[in-house]
């Protein structure tokens, strides 16, 4: 059943598995209240995009359930820790995540350094279970893919260049490829963990990177439309934290109007990479793609 009820109702069963296997593996007893700030940075809060993806693009392959969970559990780690990182005063110096206070404010600067790395190292010891429980070629698949868009190439190298951007202007080519990089990359890269799970035919596999690209830039202009539009407490975050840095965005590059536009124009490309994938389940995926660009926090 493709309906919306139907998709309400496998997202509340993947979101409980993934909380729970975000419970279970992020350890509480590591010195010296290490655990006790890894998981008040990674428990109980957000949207759960990514392990979204991850399940919704392993089901559209019929792909290793056991190893989709640990693909989602992982890619929700790097993306945690990035946010404790990213708040910190040495970036984006930011009080308020998911609606509480950051990790930083809670439990100072360098526990939530120390946090955000050990959160880090726990996404790639998640994929590399030693009990077989993942075949080891998938395991080896999976880290290349979550590594590479976590690093120089992905995120991190994205976060470089919005924080040598501040107070320059960009253009939109410029802007995109920054947030294709800061954002867009960890999306992607949850989308093709998924895939990578089952047998996806080479046109899947180039449909579904499509997919993961366009979402994973609409996800950042509807970001940047939010941060305008919206106050803190619907956001769970500070709102006009960009424009008070002198940050570009989509808004101050294209004007609001036309990242809205642009933010519906990436909805129709993700759902037509759908269509040319050959796949007959992706009904998940693509409503995944419309709760991004219509989400209102």
């Amino acid at each position: 059943m493709n309906s919306r009820a139907g998709f309400e109702s496998w997202m509340r069963e993947a979101l409980a598995q993934t909380e729970a296997a975000l419970d279970a593996w992020v350890p509480g007893d590591a010195p010296a209240a290490l655990g006790e700030a890894m998981r008040y940075g990674v428990l109980d809060g957000g949207k759960r995009l990514r392990p979204l993806l991850v399940m919704a693009a392993s089901q559209a392959v019929g792909g290793h359930a056991l190893a989709a969970r640990r693909a989602a559990v992982a890619v929700e780690l790097i993306h945690a820790y990035s946010l404790v990182h990213d708040d910190m005063p040495c970036m984006d110096n930011d009080v308020l995540r998911r609606g509480k206070p950051t990790v930083h404010v809670k439990y100072g600067e360098a526990s939530a350094m120390l946090a955000g790395d050990a959160m880090q190292a726990l996404a790639f010891e998640v994929l590399t279970p030693i009990d077989g429980e993942v075949p080891a070629a998938l395991q080896a698949r999976l880290c290349a893919l979550l590594a590479r868009s976590a690093g120089c190439a992905g995120m991190a190298g994205g976060q470089a260049i919005d924080l040598a951007s501040i107070g320059k202007p960009l253009s939109e080519a410029e802007l995109r490829e920054m947030h294709r990089r800061k954002t867009g990359a960890l999306l992607q890269a949850s989308v093709l963990m998924g895939a990578a799970t089952g047998d996806a035919p080479a046109l899947a596999w180039s449909a579904l990177a499509d997919f993961g690209a366009a979402i994973g830039l609409a996800f950042q202009v509807v970001d940047d439309i939010l941060d305008v539009t919206q106050p803190s407490d619907k956001l769970g975050k500070t709102a006009g934290k960009d424009a008070e840095a002198n940050k570009p965005t989509y808004v101050t590059v294209l004007g609001l109007d036309a990242a809205r536009a642009e933010a519906q124009a990436l909805r129709r490309a993700a759902h037509n990479a759908l269509a040319s994938s050959g796949l007959d389940n992706c009904a998940w995926l693509a409503m995944l793609a419309d709760m991004v660009v219509d989400r209102d926090r």
